[in-house]
């Protein structure tokens, strides 16, 4: 396959900029800064865009059957709520222009839901220090779901899942919906790498079009 990865210098995009190479997908890798891709192969190139610039990354989207948006404008962003929605809508609208029908949006696990009216967001315990982001996901995926010309995907990450613990391939993982899916100690946990797993196997199988998921051990 022909896949378009954005943010591939990220927490989650440089995964899944290597889980697409490691099986042999013709790869763009997008980003601010292109110096920071590791990555080697063949079947990759590289392109530093502004997201910002819909026609400029419409351009480097042509061709490609698949595009993964891993995009953050990072979490110590003190604009990251206006900045999110505004770089999402702009990834949406530069798919379109380039003729590209499958979009896949890694957003937050903040949206699901907890019970029939509680969002993960929603909860006391909630980190303050990442709401403003989170908010913005929760906001965008009402705005995808609008979308009626693209095949459009949007995966909320395990609720534990997070940089800065250790990180361990299993190959394994469970799927839902719109609510977090816990293992028997009641944690909601992937690892980084095998969350990778879960999106390439997502743009090779399109098994959720026009749906948000979820997955977890």
């Amino acid at each position: 396959m022909k896949i378009a990865i954005i943010g591939a210098t990220g927490f989650v995009g440089s995964e899944v900029l290597q889980e697409a190479i490691s099986r042999g997908h013709e790869v763009t890798a997008i980003a601010r800064n292109t110096e920071k891709i590791s990555a080697k192969s063949d079947t990759l190139r590289t392109a530093s865009v502004d997201v910002m610039e819909k026609e400029n990354l419409a351009e480097v989207l042509k061709g490609n059957e698949v595009v993964i948006s891993t995009f953050n404008p990072g979490w110590s962003n003190p604009k990251i709520y206006e900045d999110y929605l505004e770089g999402a809508k702009a990834i949406q609208e530069a798919v379109k222009i380039s003729g590209v029908k499958r979009l896949i949006v890694v957003g937050g696990a903040g949206s699901l839901f907890l019970n029939e009216r509680t969002r993960v967001i929603d909860s006391p315990n909630f980190p303050e220090e990442i709401k403003p982001g989170a908010t913005a996901a929760c906001e965008y995926l009402e705005i995808l779901k609008k979308e009626e010309d693209l095949d459009w995907t949007f995966f909320s990450p395990a609720i534990e899942m997070a940089p800065g613990k250790p990180q361990e391939r299993k190959n394994t993982y469970r799927k839902g919906f719109d609510k977090p899916v816990f293992d028997e100690q009641g944690k909601s946990d992937l690892s980084v790498q095998d969350t990778a797993v879960v999106l390439v196997d997502e743009a090779e199988n399109a098994a959720h079009i026009k749906q948000r998921f979820t997955a977890a051990y």
